[in-house]
């Protein structure tokens, strides 16, 4: 099953998708935000029931407002430097990798959806890009072990990390840079059921303007994803609607030579298997007025 966040009867709501735009995908509203993170499998049986069920209230998905299925006291924990080619272009080159992934945290003010400009900030040559798998918190999760961790997740989605690399590389703290208005795209959640384990390998690619900028494979982690949650769950407890973001392959444009980074006009498409394809455009620094 497929979810999406949309503004609906003056709230944000949970909603099931199915279908595709060419066969006419149709939303099912299922709950406010937080209830639906209260008992997301739940909600998941609720939804497969209302999708085959005749007459159940569906709307157009291109009659909604998308927004981010995400509760606004969620945590948003970030991994840098997941893949071992990305950490050879970045700040591990030729050093040995850290026995602990580096974590970061996303406001949930930074995120948002498929098909929304990203303005570039006044200060900056340019954005990065960063395309990446998100895993949700389906269930509570304290000082869990590995295989807890991985049956706490509820479910998948691309993600796009566009980060302002002038404002991360100012001191070694990332947060400044990595907090931009709607820097944070999120595509649609796809429950755990249909994607199956990262471990066994999904295909990650970004695409700006047609060109593929990275090629990389969920198999390839450093740090798996049950074994973030485990760690995470150790200081502290996770809850329903967290977020994950796995970290990103190499390519990323502030490591090439000559740097390549994203500018007003264009477009950035991160695709990856089972989870579909979720395109940024990017815009002028005078659409931060929207945040």
């Amino acid at each position: 099953m497929q979810y999406i966040g949309i503004n609906h009867d003056g709230d944000t709501w949970a909603a099931a998708l199915h279908g595709t735009a060419p066969d006419g995908a149709r939303v099912f509203p299922l709950a406010p935000v937080t209830d639906f993170w209260a008992d997301a499998d739940g909600w998941q049986e609720k939804a497969l029931s209302l999708v085959e069920g005749a007459g159940s209230l569906s709307l157009e998905r291109g009659t909604v407002t998308e927004v981010p299925l995400v509760p606004a006291s969620a945590r948003v924990i970030c991994v840098g430097l997941n893949y071992k080619a990305h950490a050879a272009e970045g700040s591990y080159k030729d050093q040995e990798l850290p026995p602990y992934p580096t974590l970061f945290g996303r406001w949930t003010a930074s995120l948002s959806v498929g098909n929304v400009p990203v303005p570039v900030p006044g200060g900056e040559a340019g954005l990065d890009w960063e395309g990446e798998v998100a895993a949700y918190i389906g269930k509570r999760a304290e000082s869990v072990t590995e295989d807890q961790a991985a049956e706490a997740i509820f479910g998948y989605s691309t993600f796009n990390d566009i980060t302002a690399r002038r404002a991360q590389k100012l001191t070694t703290q990332w947060t400044l840079g990595k907090n931009g208005d709607f820097t944070g795209p999120l595509g649609p959640l796809v429950s755990r059921d249909e994607v199956g384990d990262l471990r066994d390998g999904l295909e990650v690619r970004t695409r700006v303007n047609g060109s593929e900028v990275q090629h990389g494979n969920t198999r390839d982690m450093i740090f798996s994803v049950p074994a973030i949650i485990s760690l995470i769950s150790q200081t502290f407890t996770l809850h329903p609607g967290d977020v994950i973001a796995t970290g990103t392959p190499d390519g990323v444009g502030y490591a090439r030579t000559p740097q390549w980074l994203l500018q007003p006009g264009d477009t950035v498409e991160v695709e990856i298997e089972r989870l579909g394809t979720l395109v940024t455009p990017i815009g002028e620094p005078s659409l931060r007025a929207r945040a």
